[in-house]
């Protein structure tokens, strides 16, 4: 499992581009997160899946509401990643508002997840191999804060929290 001090593994996230921009074609794009994280301040929190209660009332607002105070304190981006595809995560992004706001990963086949050592069993759920609720601040693709919740909670991965340690 990844820990404060270590550089992000690389690996590539899916993303629904919903208008066609330079070097973005309209629908799924991948990008390799190597080459997003270069130089940047970035704040990303995992979820177990999109459209579900905790993540769509709580955990995605809470960042979608507070972008201008993450870029107050020097953030880029904000990235919410979850084991969906990309036209799932795109989907959910419209339904969220996050346009221009947060960054919506799908990792689809859990391939990053699994390099991150953040997968858990939802089997019992229906859902099969999905990410742990976390939340981290990496600064030039190196981890600063990691806050991983136990499982069913959502207690430090908020941006409330992640507002204090960026």
């Amino acid at each position: 499992m990844i820990k404060v001090g270590d550089t992000l593994p690389n690996g590539v996230l899916s993303e629904f581009i919903a208008v066609e921009t330079e070097g973005c074609a309209l629908g799924p794009n991948k990008f390799n997160v190597a080459d997003l994280v270069k130089g940047k301040k970035i704040v990303v929190f995992g979820l177990p899946g999109a459209f579900t209660p905790t993540c769509s009332a709580k955990h995605v607002p809470g960042y979608r509401d507070h972008v201008s105070d993450f870029k107050a304190k020097g953030v880029s981006e904000i990235w919410c990643v979850s084991v969906n595809d990309a036209f799932v995560m795109g989907a959910w992004a419209k339904d969220q508002q996050t346009d221009g706001k947060v960054r919506m990963f799908g990792d689809g086949s859990a391939v990053w997840t699994k390099a991150l050592g953040l997968e858990m069993d939802a089997s019992a759920f229906g859902m099969g191999t999905r990410m742990m609720r976390f939340s981290m601040l990496v600064e030039n693709g190196v981890i600063k804060t990691l806050n991983i919740e136990a499982p069913g909670k959502f207690e430090v991965s908020d941006a409330g929290t992640m507002l204090k340690q960026a």
